[in-house]
């Protein structure tokens, strides 16, 4: 089924929690899609989010793969759910779109990975920022070696999570489920960072909990080298007051030097380099965009997911297995940092 060659695509959706929200507002408005069946194991919350889109639900997702008239399913339940449920759909001849992070533990992509390859199907990770404009015009401005020689990458998350955001779903804030504030909140800007910066050669970081009572992190801090030989630094918390101040990227160069701020790389704060180019200073000039960033990337990676399947068409940033993995493969030697208080090696 993964190969016969369609004219539009039969969505399938697991998991009806809050972000799901903006997958089904991307899926619906997408051309040549429909979603046809959704599953959540709360069956009134299957039920409910069935009746409004017009389509049939399920308390099971082993009996919904059963369908053969599904393409693809979209996997958005809890983080540590993902690598088994994403190897069932691919065993299931089925193409997987998985929420970040892909998963919690670099074994578990590679089993996602092999999955999908054993099965010839095609395994999509959501990056929804990597399609913000300010980091489509980022992106450019590396490939385009404008900034010379990377000195220093910087991601700051200073985001705000109350205790009850922890304590009003059962995995929230969890190591088994959850995984930690670093796979939760800030996954996007560690995957912002290497994408931007290339590939890492150490870390060495701290990790704290200091104002939830939760079992993984609220606060980390972490020093980067990046094989090329620039610096890097993760920041992020969930205890900022009162509410979401910034959720950053900044990159300097011998050449250049660029902020991508707003509460979610969407804006661009400085822009500066030593070529000036003409568009340079309408790039200065441009508002925050998207306005309100969540779930606007969905619709840009639900795009590109039904162009590679239905026209073979390239993802932008890669958002496929290989890149998520990539992110998770960082946060654990993050973590492997934090609790050894030693400098940890990548490869």
């Amino acid at each position: 089924m993964a190969h016969t060659k369609k004219e539009h695509i039969n969505f399938a959706l697991i998991g009806c929690g809050r972000i799901s929200e903006k997958h089904i507002n991307a899926i619906k408005q997408a051309p040549t899609v429909k979603l046809i069946a959704v599953c959540d194991k709360n069956e009134e919350k299957a039920k409910a989010i069935a009746a409004t889109i017009g389509c049939d639900c399920y308390s099971d997702y082993k009996e919904m793969l059963k369908r053969e008239d599904i393409d693809i399913v979209d996997v958005c339940t809890p983080n540590g759910t993902h690598a088994d449920i994403t190897v069932e759909v691919a065993n299931s001849g089925k193409h997987v779109l998985v929420e970040k992070p892909m998963a919690l533990k670099v074994e578990d992509c590679d089993r996602m990975m092999k999955a999908c390859k054993d099965n010839g199907v095609h395994l999509f990770v959501v990056k929804q920022n990597r399609f913000n404009p300010p980091i489509a015009k980022l992106r450019e401005a590396i490939e385009r070696g404008r900034f010379g020689k990377l000195v220093l990458g910087n991601v700051t998350v200073r985001w705000a999570r109350p205790q009850e955001y922890y304590d009003e779903t059962e995995w929230h804030g969890t190591k088994d489920m959850d995984g930690g504030m670093l796979f939760t909140q800030a996954s996007h800007h560690v995957d912002m960072l290497q994408w931007m910066m290339g590939p890492i050669h150490s870390v060495k970081a701290n990790v704290a909990t200091l104002t939830h009572k939760i079992e993984t992190e609220d606060t980390a801090v972490v020093v980067i080298r990046f094989k090329n030989g620039a610096l890097g630094v993760v920041e992020a918390t969930t205890c900022t007051f009162p509410k979401n101040m910034e959720g950053s990227i900044a990159i300097l160069g011998e050449k250049g030097t660029a902020k991508i701020g707003g509460m979610a790389m969407n804006k661009i704060d400085h822009w500066e380099f030593s070529d000036f180019k003409n568009d340079d200073e309408a790039v200065k000039e441009c508002a925050t965009n998207p306005p309100n960033v969540y779930g606007y990337g969905h619709n840009e990676v639900i795009r590109h997911v039904v162009d590679s399947l239905l026209h073979n068409g390239p993802m932008v940033g890669g958002v496929g297995g290989e890149e998520g993995r990539k992110s998770v493969k960082l946060i654990e030697a993050i973590y492997e940092s934090a609790n050894s208080g030693k400098e940890v090696f990548l490869d």
